[in-house]
């Protein structure tokens, strides 16, 4: 009787306890943000916790079409005007009101952040003429070129509260400070959640880095209130642990489990998965314009990526359908060009990137490195799905060749920044339109960077090519679809012909969870706790 009386009283704890926590939704990361500022890193984990606490003027949907968020409506004047008109009602998690000063003061901070990670987002500010809010409720937007995107590309940028700095009236003039009178804010000080001002569905209750991230729902926010009362964002970066985390029940959702392992909760009713295409293109950056690269070494004292036969020969000694099969187990999909084939920009039947070694070798001699060389590959590993092993498959691929090649894996909180810096010779990189057009993948990477670096911000190879840069900047200027459509497609044909950029694949986002929620999986894969709701029963 007594066993009955405690087995009783501890079922009735465990129920307790389970409804105490019903209300917090624990996800394990893949990968960790890096900073909680918005505007440090354009990366995938830090522009999905920066979706939590604050908003943009324009939302993304799981599928990347474009809604209202701070802006109700907007339009264009068919040239470089853009208005848009800020939403009624809206108040900051610190109380202040949301206007257009604080949009403007977001702008210019973009421009004046000292403690940012190459030039995040100010290639979208970067090519505003002028900026103005007749008054608190519109917001008027000159940009020195047309661009048609412009809707798309701020629909990644976060808004901060004026109220965080010391100011007089804020204005977009960047050579008086725009206003701002004190100290412009740094990545410190959203980290310890002082200046972590937002409007969105979630506020920041604590940031320890490598350990969690805690969220509580925001009782001010304009929108429908989240489900959860507080999220656990906790960063465990091996697949086998997260998923043994969720069998465990330690965790409710996890993000990227290997494909491989999805077999372990297929027949179990207590969990469930979605597997969601993304327009993610896995890809490696060749250092193409120095004479010396830091991470190569041939006979002859050059560096042997200068030359176009030895980076086609690169590419045809990566067999891209192993790598989907065998490391990606099929939750992937060989790219041939930098977005999937049918988006706006790309090729409607791209040439398949072949696997060809003996024709590699071939090229390799005619370039005068029958011999081979020497070479390192730098990579994550901590940030895409297997990418420290694609690095290692791409190695092994390359060594079979006549390449002597080793890899280079560090976590990315060290990998970015160096990158940044250009201080490897073969860098992977991963690449997610945020605008669902070609146009993303073209104007960042393989463009000579203008003065006002709104394109090729992150142009780490030295790539150059004349006839690629007038396309690409006819291209992103072109507000008729049709002819931006075909300027795109000739692009990013001259990028592939040139193998400065060799794609491997493009990824797709996996999600596993507990049967008890539904998960909306995002093309864009962030990892968003609004896309996890309470199944309906």
């Amino acid at each position: 009787m007594r066993r009955s009386i405690f087995a009783l009283a501890l079922a009735t704890a465990s129920l307790s306890s389970i409804c105490a926590s019903a209300q917090t939704l624990r996800i394990a990361l893949a990968s960790e943000p890096t900073a909680v500022d918005p505007h440090y890193h354009d990366l995938t984990p830090n522009n999905a916790l920066a979706q939590h606490i604050f908003d943009s003027l324009v939302r993304q949907d799981e599928q990347q079409k474009l809604h209202p968020s701070l802006a109700s409506s907007w339009e264009n004047d068919g040239k470089n005007r853009w208005t848009f008109k800020l939403r009624d009602g809206v108040t900051f998690s610190n109380g202040k009101p949301f206007t257009a000063e604080d949009v403007v003061f977001t702008f210019c901070r973009t421009l004046k952040n000292e403690t940012k990670v190459s030039d995040s987002f100010a290639d979208v500010t970067g090519n505003f003429a002028s900026v103005e809010a007749p008054d608190p409720k519109t917001l008027v937007i000159t940009t020195t070129n047309p661009e048609p995107l412009l809707p798309n590309l701020l629909s990644a940028l976060p808004i901060l509260s004026a109220s965080i700095v010391e100011h007089g009236p804020i204005s977009y003039d960047i050579a008086k400070n725009c206003g701002v009178t004190g100290p412009w804010p740094t990545v410190s000080g959203f980290n310890d959640g002082t200046l972590a001002i937002g409007t969105g569905p979630y506020k920041l209750k604590s940031y320890s880095r490598g350990s969690s991230i805690e969220l509580e729902r925001n009782p001010s926010y304009w929108g429908k209130a989240e489900p959860w009362a507080n999220v656990r964002l906790l960063p465990v970066t091996n697949a086998g642990p997260r998923l043994a985390g969720l069998l465990a029940g330690d965790y409710d959702v996890i993000e990227n489990p290997a494909a491989r392992d999805l077999g372990r909760i297929k027949n179990d009713k207590r969990f469930d998965s979605v597997v969601t295409p993304s327009t993610r293109v896995i890809y490696f950056q060749l250092d193409v314009a120095r004479d010396q690269s830091p991470f190569v070494k041939a006979e002859d004292g050059k560096s042997p990526l200068k030359d176009v036969r030895v980076r086609k020969a690169m590419s045809l000694a990566i067999d891209r359908d192993a790598i989907v099969k065998r490391i990606m187990d099929g939750a992937a999909e060989p790219a041939y060009q930098y977005l999937p084939t049918g988006m706006f920009g790309t090729q409607a039947k791209p040439e398949k990137l072949a696997y060809d070694p003996a024709q590699a070798k071939k090229l390799l001699a005619e370039a005068g490195y029958e011999k081979g060389f020497q070479l390192t590959l730098s990579s994550t590993n901590d940030r895409y799905i297997n990418d420290s092993q694609i690095t290692q498959a791409v190695a092994q691929y390359l060594t079979q060749i006549g390449i002597k090649t080793e890899v280079d894996a560090m976590t990315r909180a060290i990998y970015f920044p160096r990158r940044a810096k250009k201080e490897f010779s073969v860098a992977l990189g991963g690449w997610g339109s945020g605008t669902g057009e070609a146009a993303s993948f073209l104007r960042q990477w393989p463009p000579t960077p203008n003065e006002a670096k709104t394109i090729g911000g992150s142009n780490y190879g030295g790539y150059k090519n004349d006839r690629f840069d007038t396309l690409i900047r006819e291209a992103i200027t072109t507000l008729d679809d049709a002819k931006r459509d075909q300027l795109l497609q000739e692009a990013g044909k001259i990028v592939l012909a040139d193998y400065a950029f060799i794609p491997i694949h493009f990824e797709s986002g996996i999600w596993a969870f507990k049967s008890e929620l539904d998960v909306k999986g995002r093309a864009d894969q962030l990892m968003l706790a609004m896309s996890v709701k309470p199944k309906a029963k």
